[in-house]
């Protein structure tokens, strides 16, 4: 039997999902800014530079975004976690030119409400 490819489940969080659709009104193509971090997620990548001090698997990625025009300076920062070999939640985006940075304190408050919202 030849191996099959693992199958990564990409997840978001209702947090980056509100923060999404928000954006979406400013930047229409953002989810098509999104679509080369999505693939390289479910094939195994690991995309970014991982956040030290946060006690979680977590990593920070920069995204161009096509509607500003800036590069990944300018663009959008994704933030998440490998919660395990299988499964990433998308934990927070958010727009460089509106928010400077996310805490590591919100990051396990983000990971902490979306564990408990598993049951």
């Amino acid at each position: 039997m030849p191996n099959e490819p693992r199958r990564i489940h990409v997840i978001a969080t209702p947090k980056f999902e509100k923060t999404l659709k928000h954006l979406r009104k400013k930047y229409p193509n953002i989810v098509g800014d999104l679509r080369l971090l999505n693939q390289q997620l479910k094939g195994g990548e690991t995309p970014g530079d991982k956040i030290p001090g946060v006690g979680y698997n977590v990593f920070k990625v920069r995204i161009k975004n096509s509607d500003a025009g800036k590069g990944t300076r300018g663009g959008y920062r994704i933030v998440y976690y490998i919660e395990t070999a299988e499964r990433i939640i998308l934990l927070r985006i958010y727009s460089k030119s509106e928010e400077t940075d996310i805490s590591t304190e919100e990051i396990r408050r983000i990971i902490q409400d979306y564990e408990q919202s598993k049951g």
